[in-house]
């Protein structure tokens, strides 16, 4: 499936954003080549267009929603360079290129990662964004939470533990919400922080419905890439989980079983979203359906 035609210029507004930002809080530097040789080339983006659909939903425009979709893509970016090290999932390849230690070394990517971030929450705190103290603090809060012990870095321990050893698929799914969800979660909660008008209890609620249907989704999907797509393609090492020994959907489900467990995940993504009447979640819904189709 083709990518949903508004990927394209919210794109484009994302990574001049990214290269301003770059611009702004680093200095000329290895460090700073090697944090915008992570950030700026390559990646669909899908967290921060996730961010600025969401705060379209509730009437805030494209301007007011991208410092917190730059401050979740930037989080995104530090956790591929540690993801990507030898002391992790060791990979070579990161959307069609060398990983930021093989393009660099590997303190050089450490301390890219640290950088960006740092950077992600300096960017919420500035106190020229659009944003009221409390929304930055809570901006803060749930970013902080999906990236920390509580959330991704959690999720990424879990995995290196399970590494050559059997796991339910209870337990592959809590893993999986932690080092995947929480992310694509914070990214719409941001969106949603960053409108100007309230939003109900309700509406919380069937967004972050849909965010963890969406984030299964995509670990589900990129598992199913993993054993049916090709290096090239993926534009990062195909058969890396096989090769690393990791329970996945398709090892616990097989492949038919994880392409309808992602099919169900897509109708729980609607069914949420047809949920939030007065919202326009259209875009929401096509992401959605990318996310499930996608070959890379």
């Amino acid at each position: 499936m083709h990518a949903p035609s508004f990927f394209a210029p919210l794109k484009q507004a994302i990574d001049a954003a990214l290269e301003e930002q770059l611009d702004r809080y680093s200095s000329a530097s290895t460090l700073s080549e090697a944090m915008r040789y992570s950030v700026v080339l390559g990646g669909k983006r899908i967290r921060p267009i996730l961010t600025i659909a969401t705060a379209e939903c509730f009437g805030a425009s494209i301007e007011r929603a991208m410092p917190a979709a730059v401050a979740v893509e930037m989080i995104h970016a530090y956790s591929l360079i540690h993801d990507d090290l030898p002391a992790m999932d060791d990979d070579d390849l990161r959307r069609g290129q060398p990983t930021c230690h093989k393009a660099y070394n590997e303190a050089v990517a450490i301390l890219a990662g640290d950088g960006l971030q740092a950077m992600a929450f300096q960017m919420l705190s500035d106190e020229h964004l659009p944003y009221s103290p409390n929304r930055k603090l809570q901006m803060i809060s749930e970013l902080a939470q999906a990236s920390g012990p509580q959330g991704m870095v959690l999720g990424q321990a879990i995995d290196l533990e399970s590494e050559g050893a059997f796991i339910e698929i209870d337990a592959l799914q809590h893993m999986h919400s932690l080092k995947t969800g929480k992310l694509i979660k914070a990214a719409i909660r941001l969106g949603a922080l960053s409108a100007e008008c309230a939003v109900s209890d309700t509406e919380k609620r069937l967004l972050d419905q849909f965010s963890d249907a969406l984030g299964l989704a995509f670990q589900v999907q990129d598992d199913i890439l993993d054993i049916v797509s090709d290096t090239k393609t993926l534009g990062k090492t195909q058969g890396a989980d096989v090769a690393l020994d990791k329970s996945t959907y398709p090892s616990l489900l097989g492949l038919a079983g994880a392409q309808e467990k992602v099919d169900e995940l897509l109708l729980n993504c609607i069914s949420a979203l047809e949920q939030l009447e007065s919202r326009n979640t259209a875009k929401l819904a096509e992401i959605a359906q990318f996310v499930v189709q996608r070959k890379l």
